[in-house]
């Protein structure tokens, strides 16, 4: 990996687990462990952030180069691949290690600490795309060994890949546009050509694998820009019949502010707002929120088994 680039993420608190694989703290994690919160994922699913790990198998490299996107990137082609197994060990010790300081935190839970030094639940969607790791399928398979749960995050440009996937706990694709020249000017894809095919190929192989894995799809909420169409979005969503549809408000952070301005930031309201205008297209509607996250759960119908229970 470029060297520059590697310094630039280490400052960025990134921990190298392999020479393409990262772990990060997420923010939601932090506060979890000063009792100010939890994601929308401990709500919505069940997950409990202090023991929530985010990481990358392909810190490097992405097909996308979204506008609203916060993590800076370098792509550079894959030459040593790391080993799944030693990814999972290097990265729980990352986790660990990065969470150090938080034993000397007087605000700092410490029955929640010391949980946290066993993380249980992987989300695989720090940067880059998990799916153009050639070992996604074998990593999966050993963090369900070692006992986690796995989320993985696509941006929905590898159907072939995700046909032969081992089924994760949740898999997620990102619908960041209704329509075709949208998805170009959002998403900037590198093979523009075949896009938005790849795309809706994706949503039938989602749609096929909900019988192996709880399948979302997470919209980001550009305001200004994707915040149209409402009608073709519900087309879509109807297309891959995910269990679970995440609208998502964008947020002004990291790189993202070199592209957009703090007015393309939508308020909870409007992301309500736009999610009721999609449900009238549809079978889905609002079944949770969280406000502090500016985020939607549509559904076609709750099920008790919605907010997973673990030990």
């Amino acid at each position: 990996m470029d060297k520059k680039y590697k310094k630039l993420l280490e400052k960025q608190q990134y921990f190298f687990a392999g020479d393409h694989s990262a772990v990060k703290i997420c923010t939601w994690t932090k506060k979890s462990l000063r009792d100010e919160g939890v994601c929308y994922k401990e709500k919505f699913y069940g997950i409990r952030c202090h023991r929530c790990l985010q990481m990358a198998p392909s810190i490097n490299f992405c097909g996308l180069d979204c506008i609203f996107c916060w993590r800076e990137r370098h792509d550079e082609p894959y030459t040593i691949i790391d080993n799944p197994k030693d990814i999972i060990k290097k990265s729980v010790e990352g986790q660990i290690y990065l969470l150090s300081g938080f034993g000397g935190n007087e605000k700092a839970n410490m029955k929640k600490f010391k949980e946290a030094q066993d993380p249980r639940h992987v989300a695989i969607s720090l940067t880059g795309e998990p799916l153009t790791y050639p070992k996604i399928s074998e990593l999966i398979k050993e963090y369900h060994k070692a006992g986690f749960t796995t989320f993985v995050v696509t941006n929905g440009q590898y159907p072939k890949v995700m046909k032969k996937i081992t089924a994760p706990t949740q898999l997620y694709v990102s619908l960041d546009a209704p329509t075709k020249d949208l998805l170009a000017e959002i998403d900037q894809p590198k093979d523009k050509k075949k896009a938005w095919q790849n795309l809706m190929e994706t949503m039938d192989v989602l749609k096929r694998l909900k019988k192996k894995t709880r399948t979302t799809i997470r919209i980001t909420l550009i305001k200004g820009m994707n915040d149209v169409f409402p009608e073709e979005y519900a087309e879509i969503l109807e297309r891959s019949d995910a269990i679970f549809i995440e609208v998502k408000g964008y947020m002004f952070v990291g790189a993202s502010r070199q592209r957009l301005q703090m007015e393309n930031m939508p308020r909870h309201p409007e992301v309500r707002a736009f999610a009721e205008e999609i449900a009238k297209h549809c079978d889905y509607k609002i079944i949770d929120e969280q406000k502090e996250s500016r985020v939607v759960l549509m559904m076609k119908k709750d099920f008790k088994g919605r907010i997973m229970k673990f030990d």
